[in-house]
């Protein structure tokens, strides 16, 4: 699909420079961050290659990737939604979604158990669900933040704490379940994904193609409902707050 060479590190290098500058100049506040994550993705994409390649015939070696791919998920979505280090119950959503859902297709013989296939099933779901617990998280503690007195006036009204958040905050929330269901409307007409690409580069048919690529946005569909489903109930009970308002709940 690349034809590989210096060519190729050139315009890696100036596609990461154009959208660092734009993001500058556009007052997005993400130029030095599009840096260092295009820098960090070429040096873990490359370790990865490695580890895989070592580990891809060993089903306890997978194993623990894939354990290890849901912990990494877990500390990216918690900071994303408190700010700080301390938002590991992202794991909960994130681990209980993606795993589970891996585990039935194995057991249920959608998918061998090998490593090449396990590690790259395991990484697109856990990547899915990561973003929806990230997107249903932030979206619920903002809303808690700028309804906090509809959230006051239910808690008035008798509600337990956890049904207040629930019926502020929820409808917000589950709005994260909206990219994978339009990435799934949309499969063939707007864009081809990555797996019916792989699949065809590949070397299979396109209806094969076209078949992977529909478990993977089905099973990406499973997932990312759960996730939100499970963040929403964790963050309703007090978990997964901002790290201000954590410190102020304790100083109270």
């Amino acid at each position: 699909m690349l034809v590989l060479g210096p060519k190729l590190a050139i315009a890696l290098a100036l596609m990461t420079a154009a959208a660092a500058t734009v993001a500058t100049v556009g007052r997005l506040g993400h130029g030095r961050q599009i840096a260092v994550a295009a820098v960090r993705a070429a040096l873990q994409l490359a370790a990865v290659s490695l580890v895989i390649t070592a580990i891809v015939g060993s089903l306890w070696a997978t194993g623990v990737f894939v354990l290890l791919m849901s912990v990494v998920a877990a500390g990216t979505s918690g900071r994303r939604i408190t700010g700080g280090p301390h938002g590991w119950w992202a794991g909960v959503p994130i681990a209980t979604a993606s795993l589970t859902v891996v585990a039935a297709l194995l057991l249920a013989g959608l998918v061998p158990p090998h490593g090449i296939a396990i590690i790259p099933i395991a990484g697109i779901l856990t990547g899915g669900a990561m973003t929806a617990t990230s997107l249903a998280g932030r979206r619920f503690n903002d809303d808690l933040h700028a309804r906090r007195g509809e959230v006051e006036a239910a808690l008035a009204l008798g509600l337990p704490p956890r049904d207040a958040r629930l019926l502020v905050c929820r409808p917000a929330a589950s709005q994260a379940l909206v990219p994978a269901l339009d990435q799934t409307r949309t499969v063939g007409l707007v864009t081809l994904p990555g797996a019916f690409v792989g699949v065809l580069l590949g070397g299979a048919s396109p209806l094969t193609a076209g078949i992977t690529q529909l478990f993977v946005l089905v099973g990406l569909l499973a997932v990312e409902a759960t996730a939100i489903v499970l963040t929403i109930e964790v963050m309703a009970r007090g978990q997964l707050r901002p790290q201000a308002i954590t410190r102020r709940r304790r100083s109270d």
